[in-house]
């Protein structure tokens, strides 16, 4: 039951108007794809590395496509009538691109059916490898047993892997059960992936497969001598979104931040693009059992978080329809919320627990990802590690699952070990303390606490109607999110977006789907 008294019918009619929404952009995506999915597709195949000058190799192939307007077709059916025509392998075509000796335009499309024969061995391969990785993790998670109560999360960024990996393992070893590399500032607005490891990063490191692979080997070593499955988060977000959902696909990481409205409104990333890419990425996301966590805890760093909390609810609930849309569960949806109202609210500890219980409540299979108090720390370094004493508590007592642990030292510097320790420590000593506690509580009918609820949910199918009257693309040029405006027709990205041609195929998305379905 309800602690909230919240109504179902009313529940329902958001989700309406969330699935009418998600409906209405998919009739978009459906009919374009964009630079990006045509790369991921190439990585899919097997194709990876950089020429003399450090370009990807998917971004020469989808270059050349896109240059001469062939990309409408898809890069698939150029790769499949190479191989076919010159009677070689995929390895030996990534060669001949590296050596700048092959030019896909030279060479007719092929039917649907030609295509899917041709590159069936290469998409077997890759999947086969993608699924391996889910089967390894939840053996991995039944062998040492799932842990109870939230999950504690906690961040790496030093701009180095191999630094990383010290910190990484440090912070495992105090108790941490979720490790984030967070990636360097500026990635999400570059158009291609960097290769290899890297060893230099502004406010983080570069997500590259390399470094995902060291660190994904560092952490199940430190987890078997723990006796713990250490979980890894990236970022599959930005102008690269589905590349990156596969490289962490192929290298098994757990969880993805893939937000579809964060690139947006945050980075300026054209709608259209961000759109088309987030579905793919999902389905990757999907396919592989990997967690995604959405943003909208970012909405309160420009939002006031009293009277702007509907929009965060509003935008869960399209989350939410969007991951249906490409065929994940919902125990794979991580939607985000944040601890994020002024201290100075009087009796804003009632309205943060009504928020995060309303969350819960109204999605109870998603894994919540409930993010600290950041916009309001001062850096004062005692009051904020009371802050974050009051988000650990609403924490335990709602149940959120992903516990991103709040740092005192925040607006102060990068956290040092030694913060995240006392993070640790203040974390596990509130679940253990207060284990119980929202077991044992029951709510005013008529309450701060209820009423708030109420009011957010009702405030939220309120705009879920405007927005489904409108459309999404509407509501984002309007600044319903976040108070931020953004154009349909501009914004970083927008050159790679393309109309599907009649003839055009992604058989590595097909597939995926086509197993997904089956599941489901």
């Amino acid at each position: 039951m309800s602690k909230l008294k919240l109504s179902k019918d009313k529940i329902n009619e958001a989700r309406n108007y969330a699935t009418d929404i998600a409906m209405q952009t998919q009739e978009f995506i459906d009919v374009h794809t964009t630079v990006t999915v045509e790369r991921t597709i190439c990585r899919l195949l097997g194709i990876d590395g950089v020429d003399e000058v450090e370009v990807p190799l998917p971004n020469i192939i989808v270059s050349q496509l896109q240059d001469s307007g062939n990309l409408k077709h898809g890069v698939a059916t150029y790769i499949a009538s190479v191989i076919k025509n010159e009677k070689i392998s995929i390895d030996d075509l990534a060669s001949r691109i590296m050596s700048n000796n092959l030019d896909l335009n030279e060479y007719a499309p092929l039917r649907k059916d030609e295509v899917i024969k041709i590159l069936q061995p290469y998409i077997t391969e890759s999947l086969f490898k993608i699924k391996q990785n889910r089967i390894f993790r939840e053996n991995q998670q039944l062998k040492y047993g799932r842990k109870s109560g939230p999950l504690l999360y906690v961040i790496v960024a030093t701009g180095n892997i191999y630094e990383d990996v010290v910190q990484a393992k440090a912070a495992a070893r105090a108790g941490a059960d979720v490790i984030a590399v967070i990636r360097t500032t500026g990635q999400s607005l570059l158009d291609f992936v960097p290769y290899g490891p890297t060893t230099e990063g502004f406010g983080g490191t570069y997500a590259t497969q390399a470094n995902f692979k060291i660190m994904r080997e560092e952490l199940d070593a430190v987890g078997d001598q723990l006796e713990r499955y250490i979980m890894l988060v990236n970022y599959a977000s930005g102008l690269c979104m589905p590349e990156i959902a596969a490289m962490g696909a192929l290298e098994r990481l757990d969880m993805m931040l893939n937000d579809s409205l964060y690139g947006i409104l945050f980075r300026d990333i054209n709608m259209k693009r961000t759109f088309v890419d987030q579905y793919f990425s999902r389905v990757i996301n999907a396919y592989s059992g990997i967690i995604i966590n959405t943003g909208e805890d970012n909405y309160l760093t420009t939002s006031d978080a009293v009277t702007e909390a509907h929009t965060v609810l509003a935008s869960q609930f399209i989350n939410e329809q969007f991951a249906h849309k490409a065929f994940m569960k919902e125990e794979l949806q991580g939607l985000g919320h944040a601890f994020e109202i002024d201290p100075t609210v009087e009796n804003g500890f009632l309205y943060e627990y009504s928020q995060a219980l309303m969350a819960r409540e109204i999605f109870p299979n998603a894994p919540l990802k409930y993010m600290p108090p950041t916009k309001h720390m001062t850096g004062n370094i005692f009051k904020g590690q009371v802050q974050n004493a009051l988000f650990n508590m609403v924490t335990t007592a709602t149940n959120q699952s992903i516990h991103l642990l709040g740092m005192l030292t925040e607006a102060v510097h990068t956290p040092f070990m030694s913060d995240r320790y006392l993070a640790i420590e203040n974390a596990r000593y509130i679940n253990t303390t207060m284990k119980d506690f929202g077991n044992e509580i029951e709510f005013k009918k008529d309450g701060i606490i209820v009423n708030r609820a109420k009011q957010v949910l009702d405030d939220s199918i309120t705009l879920l109607e405007e927005i489904t009257n409108i459309g999404v693309f509407e509501s984002l040029e309007r600044g319903i999110f976040a108070g931020i405006k953004r154009p349909r027709n501009s914004g970083k990205g927008l050159s790679g977006v393309f109309k599907k041609s009649e003839h055009y195929i992604n058989p590595v998305l097909d597939q995926m789907i086509e197993e997904l379905k089956e599941e489901l």
